[in-house]
């Protein structure tokens, strides 16, 4: 994952709101899957992004909600997906990876949509507010930043 995509993620962290941080734990999950797929045969870079992943899944896990009905289903996906890639892990194979990058594109889908519906607010209060478009340069848009003090930390 580089850099960039990395100050991406954690800027749209402090913009989003309850579903679009699932949103983005699972666009994490893939770019870390990605990252496996790429290490070629360096297995220290597979097993690297690997752990990463996990630590994605780790948290969708710890963020279910079993009072509602899907929580109990999606906890066996991840367990599923878990195990998945400890079999990659452990044969240094990328095969087990496509069934959980299937997986989670069509989970990633269904939550895009529900966070498209969600209007409740920004999970974060008191961050810098980001405002697209304002700036341009020839093929680049630049995004400029609200000053508001201590960036998200209540005095």
């Amino acid at each position: 994952m580089t850099e960039e995509t990395k100050k991406d993620f954690t800027r749209r962290i402090t913009q989003a709101n309850q579903s679009g941080l699932v949103v983005i734990l699972y666009e994490m999950y893939l770019a870390c899957l990605e990252d496996a797929e790429g290490a070629g045969e360096n297995r220290e870079i597979f097993r690297d992004a690997l752990s990463r992943a996990r630590g994605c899944i780790n948290e969708l896990m710890g963020s279910l909600d079993f009072r509602y009905e899907p929580a109990g289903s999606l906890l066996q996906l991840y367990l599923f997906i878990i195990g998945e890639m400890a079999k990659a892990d452990s044969k240094v194979s990328r095969e087990p990876l496509k069934i959980c990058r299937k997986i989670m594109t069509e989970l990633l889908s269904a939550y895009r949509e529900v966070s498209r519906q969600d209007t409740s607010p920004a999970v974060m209060e008191n961050t810098q507010t980001v405002y697209a478009g304002l700036t341009y340069g020839k093929g680049e848009l630049t995004e400029s930043l609200s000053h508001q003090g201590n960036r998200g930390f209540l005095v």
